[in-house]
């Protein structure tokens, strides 16, 4: 009998080659937080070859409900640092490029040049974990403009039902504020495509928490299984994406919840 490898269960479902193609892969992920640990954890271990992580903050107590890397052993270290231990922890082949840095729109492409040339040119898939709506619009035009490959995970916040959760291009989202937002931004800067995981869910009304004024929007949190979902399907798209394995169609999606 073989022995066990890494690769044991993920090679009947994607094939050598499949697997090979991760292992050559390069991912850079934008923000490490509920969304983006979530999903580098997953593509860790389906064998993707190099990550570069972008992410400025460190961990903190309230992350603990849905973050990959939050742990009370974690609290106040880089996310970046927590999550590039985890990488190698479970694939000591991988290679990680870290950076502790805010993006903002204006710095943006700057980052961008120096994370291409850091990886050699060569970055397969980027992801856009991140919460600040101008620097995923900045992401968005660059990915049109330079023709790099990317996926926007849009907001889980206050939402229930992970069987909302879609990935299309961004003209097809319906009931998602921060979709609505970045369709509407979308179209005034002329980005023609940009695929996004999204929820077709109503998000409940924020409520504030005790002892908190009641205009401070500190109502808004997430449940503990939302934003791990949302990476891993972040995740399973990418690694179908490399390995082409399971891009064929697989039929129509029906609706779940109101639309309008």
């Amino acid at each position: 009998m073989a022995a066990d490898t890494p690769a044991t269960k993920l090679i009947p479902v994607l094939g050598e080659e499949g697997v090979a193609r991760l292992e050559d892969a390069t991912i850079l992920v934008f923000g490490v937080g509920g969304v983006g640990s979530n999903c580098v954890e997953s593509l860790a271990r389906a064998r993707v070859g190099r990550f570069i992580l972008v992410d400025a903050d460190v961990v903190s107590l309230s992350n603990i409900n849905r973050q990959a890397i939050a742990f009370m052993s974690t609290q106040e270290r880089p996310k970046v640092e927590v999550m590039a231990e985890m990488i190698r922890d479970i694939n000591p082949d991988a290679e990680v490029i870290c950076r502790q840095v805010r993006v903002d729109a204006e710095t943006a492409g700057d980052i961008l040049d120096e994370l291409f040339e850091a990886a050699g040119g060569r970055i397969d898939h980027v992801v856009d974990a991140i919460d600040t709506i101008s620097v995923k619009l900045e992401l968005a035009a660059l990915a049109e403009r330079r023709g790099f490959s990317l996926i926007s995970s849009m907001g889980g916040a206050n939402k229930l039902h992970p069987e909302c959760l879609r990935i299309t291009d961004i003209s097809k989202t319906v009931n998602c504020r921060l979709s609505r937002v970045m369709r509407k931004e979308c179209r005034r800067r002329g980005i023609r495509r940009l695929t996004v995981l999204y929820s077709c869910e109503h998000a409940r009304p924020a409520t504030g928490l005790p002892g908190r004024d009641r205009r401070e929007r500190s109502g808004m949190g997430t449940v503990s299984y939302m934003p791990p979902i949302m990476g891993q399907m972040i995740a399973g798209y990418l690694i179908r994406m490399i390995t082409g394995v399971g891009t064929e169609a697989v039929g129509p999606v029906p609706p779940v919840g109101p639309t309008r």
